[in-house]
């Protein structure tokens, strides 16, 4: 329990950390955008592709990646009837902002260091699903919602495109299928690193963190994370106690399924011209409660 509270207290003092730098000065608003970027499109692709390389993945756990788009699915679905009087902008919001989780940027750092290689397959998998929902597909059906032009696949799938961790999910999953290894020097450079990804995820965390302080959105905050948290403990008792996966899996979804919500919501939000400060907040308050649920979830299942 002891490693288990250090460790944790690492990422937390990482997170500080950014958000002090940035408080004084050292980075500015704008340099979360360059860290953002730098993990999205080097470190996490980088650590994927490390994750994944030696790796054998069962056929039947591919089922993973069906969850990560499952449950994705259903908070879209509840975050769109949850403001189903309020207008069509506020269930764009709403889309953007309950779906997701943020799983590459901030719980495959704790699943790294507590759950091993079969939880990182297991994250790696789950993401992959998850992946469609919060690298585009949240963004583009709140945008169908938002400007009421109907639903559309080529436009899901034009944003899926786009997104290197996906494209990377995606091919490292196929080259495992077909039994392919990628040649040595790339394994070696992308563990190089991918190894940086956990402190540059958390120190992105940190230089992002950003509560609006109106209290008139405390109402919108509370509505969206309690369902999704109410949501969350629903899916996780049905993974620990119903899936029939091993015991290493099923403590790993129980982790992943209290991830926070995308860290990429806030942006898709700025491009629909939606609140960014009401999506900052609910963010950054999803942040805080994931680490306290997850802390307690570690030293209770490990």
């Amino acid at each position: 329990m002891f490693d288990i509270l250090t460790r944790a207290g690492c990422f937390v003092a990482i997170i500080v950390i950014g958000y002090v730098l940035r408080k004084v000065g050292f980075f500015k608003e704008g340099d979360f955008g360059v860290l953002s970027k730098i993990v999205i499109k080097i470190t996490l692709p980088a650590a994927i592709i490390t994750s994944f390389s030696g790796k054998n993945i069962d056929v039947s756990m591919l089922s993973l990646a069906l969850i990560g788009l499952g449950c994705g699915i259903i908070y879209m679905i509840c975050g769109y009837l949850l403001h189903r009087t309020q207008g069509k902008e506020v269930q764009a919001f709403a889309v953007v902002n309950t779906s997701g989780y943020n799983i590459g940027n901030f719980t495959l750092p704790f699943v790294q260091s507590f759950l091993g290689p079969m939880g990182v397959i297991t994250a790696s998998l789950f993401d992959t699903g998850n992946a469609c929902i919060c690298l585009g597909s949240a963004y583009s059906i709140g945008a169908m919602i938002k400007d009421g032009n109907g639903f559309s696949f080529k436009r899901i799938i034009r944003s899926l495109s786009k997104s290197v961790p996906f494209c990377c999910y995606i091919m490292m999953i196929t080259l495992n299928l077909l039994n392919i290894s990628l040649p040595s020097p790339i394994v070696s450079c992308a563990e190089i690193i991918g190894n940086a990804n956990a402190f540059l995820a958390m120190l992105m965390i940190g230089v992002g963190f950003k509560l609006s302080g109106d209290k008139e959105q405390i109402g919108s905050i509370t509505k969206i994370l309690v369902a999704r948290y109410a949501l969350a403990t629903v899916f996780a008792l049905i993974a620990y106690f119903v899936l029939p996966f091993e015991l290493e899996v099923r403590q790993a979804l129980v982790i992943l399924l209290f991830s926070p919500i995308a860290s990429a919501a806030p942006a898709f939000t700025n491009d629909l011209k939606g609140d960014v400060g009401l999506s900052s907040a609910i963010n950054s308050i999803s942040i805080i409660c994931s680490i306290v649920i997850i802390l307690v979830l570690l030293i209770v299942m490990l």
